[in-house]
């Protein structure tokens, strides 16, 4: 008997609880309506606010995809990447095989390629034109080269580290590889993605300035219900809400023009894109946001859009006593 008593108390006790927690979702869910209703009926003026704040959006996000397609194509020249290496005169071709052979089994060379005097010579009279100028110099003047591909994970300063220690081979005269394109690349990258996170910083500073703009014009609309409101004790809270639930849709609204405006960017490029990837045979494969990436700028216009709204909102209310 004493232990039903006790699970019906429990069970009446649980029973409220639940009823509020039923409560609030309706009144929260019922007050995004409204703010919903409210920006339809302020259809042009939401719609501009809306497509000011996906375009702020699509910019950095569109900044943030050409720094990552840029990066993968980096990744593509970085296999193309070969460090020539040419060997003292005095140097056999059984030698320079061997040499390359070793090379090859260095943690830092993905593969290596001998060319030995002979076979560059055979190879200049071909492509050339000038073998009858080559017969008459008598000797062969070409050096046996090796050409070395670098593991295609390496960084730059890598490369050139490597670069500098081949050269001190005993057996090589020189060690060269054009460096410059690589390190250009290499800041030209670091540019894009350094830009993209300040530029996208500096425009969510405008969302959080028009949104607050657009909220702080939409208090001053209704001051006199706002004062109505506290005059029947209303608290601030109350009053509050549905302008933070207006502020989270002018960001989803906002993000969501931004992925289109991106998928309409992706497909008015299409065409170009698709010529650089047959030039790569393939290889090269263009990357988007993604689904997760689209989550993110989901969630970033809606904490852009609450934070602007709530920084305005707790000012212009403060300012609101009713008379």
């Amino acid at each position: 008997m004493a232990t039903s008593r006790h699970r019906s108390r429990r069970a009446g006790a649980s029973q409220p609880a639940t009823v509020a927690l039923r409560g609030w979702l309706l009144a929260h869910a019922r007050c995004s309506l409204e703010s919903l209703g409210r920006l339809h009926r302020r259809w042009l003026t939401s719609l501009l606010t809306t497509l000011v704040i996906g375009i702020a959006l699509a910019l950095p996000t569109g900044l943030y995809i050409v720094a990552k397609n840029l990066d993968t194509l980096s990744s593509s020249w970085h296999r193309s990447i070969q460090i020539s290496l040419y060997l003292k005169q005095d140097v056999a071709a059984d030698d320079g095989a061997a040499l390359a052979q070793r090379l090859a089994s260095d943690d830092d060379i993905e593969q290596t390629h001998f060319i030995s005097a002979a076979q560059g010579l055979a190879d200049f009279r071909k492509n050339s034109g000038f073998g009858a100028a080559i017969d008459a110099l008598g000797k062969n003047p070409l050096p046996g080269v090796i050409e070395v591909t670098p593991r295609a994970s390496m960084p730059a300063a890598a490369v050139s580290e490597l670069v500098e220690r081949l050269g001190r081979n005993t057996s090589v005269e020189r060690a060269e590889m054009d460096q410059a394109w690589l390190r250009r690349l290499t800041a030209i990258l670091g540019l894009v993605s350094r830009a993209s996170w300040v530029i996208g910083l500096l425009l969510s500073a405008a969302v959080l300035f028009i949104v607050g703009n657009t909220i702080r014009l939409d208090i001053e609309n209704r001051r006199e219900e706002i004062e109505v409101m506290k005059l029947l004790g209303a608290t601030d809270a109350f009053i509050r809400r549905p302008f933070l639930y207006s502020g989270i849709w002018y960001g989803l609204l906002g993000s969501i023009l931004a992925l289109v405006v991106l998928g309409g960017c992706y497909i008015a490029l299409g065409g170009p894109l698709a010529t650089l990837t047959a030039s790569y045979n393939g290889s090269l494969e263009t990357r988007g946001l993604g689904s997760g990436g689209a989550l993110g700028v989901l969630a970033i216009g809606i904490l852009l859009g609450w934070a602007g709204c709530a920084i305005s909102v707790n000012r212009r209310l403060a300012a609101i006593e009713p008379r």
